[in-house]
């Protein structure tokens, strides 16, 4: 096979890298902004465009670790459960919240394609984050549905998705320990009544 195109390998290797991996240099004002970009090129019906990504840096950080670390302590992780909390919180260089904005009375698009467009835009976005050379990861858990948490990072109508950590990965990231083959996910619809076997 030929060279790939850049942004098909861009895709085709790129891996997830958790905070602990995660180093400074952060992105760019202008790096963000091209993330942006190609989560805005992400299939969108209607373009709704039914996400906004929320950077958190500087003071926020701090302010985003004791959100943290109040949700630990009312989980009943007790202090040291809360400063390890918000320790992960100050880990990574650079945070993003994505907050979901779903209009569940859209006459023309459901609920599930606009669900569909978020993650495809948080696709994206970690995919240019890796072909500027960045590292990152989705987190999400229970964190999001702490109501203090959601509050702090929510417009009314809007819904907490998670946070996406980013920065220079300290090491090249080993992949994935199970690679699915591309037959588990690429299949021939047969249809009902046909006779054929349909795994």
């Amino acid at each position: 096979m030929s060279a790939l195109p850049a942004s098909l390998d861009a895709l085709l290797t790129r891996y997830s890298v958790g905070p602990k991996h995660l180093v400074e240099p952060g992105p760019s004002d202008e790096q963000l902004a091209l993330m942006a970009q190609a989560a805005l090129r992400a299939p969108d019906h209607a373009e709704l465009v039914p996400y906004r990504f929320k950077l958190v840096r500087g003071a926020a950080k701090q302010a985003m670790a004791a959100l943290f670390a109040d949700a630990a302590r009312d989980a009943g992780k007790g202090e040291e459960g809360a400063a390890l909390d918000a320790e992960r919180a100050l880990r990574p260089p650079l945070t993003v919240a994505v907050v979901a904005r779903i209009d569940l009375g859209h006459p023309l698009v459901p609920a599930h394609e606009q669900w569909a467009a978020v993650g495809g835009a948080i696709a994206n976005f970690l995919t240019a984050a890796h072909a500027l050379g960045f590292g990152g990861k989705m987190l999400s858990g229970a964190k999001v549905r702490h109501p203090a948490i959601a509050a702090a990072f929510c417009e009314p109508g809007e819904t907490l998705v998670g946070w996406i950590a980013l920065g220079t990965p300290a090491r090249r990231p080993a992949g994935p320990a199970r690679k699915p083959a591309t037959a588990e996910v690429l299949l021939a619809w047969q249809p009902p009544g046909s006779g054929a076997h349909q795994p």
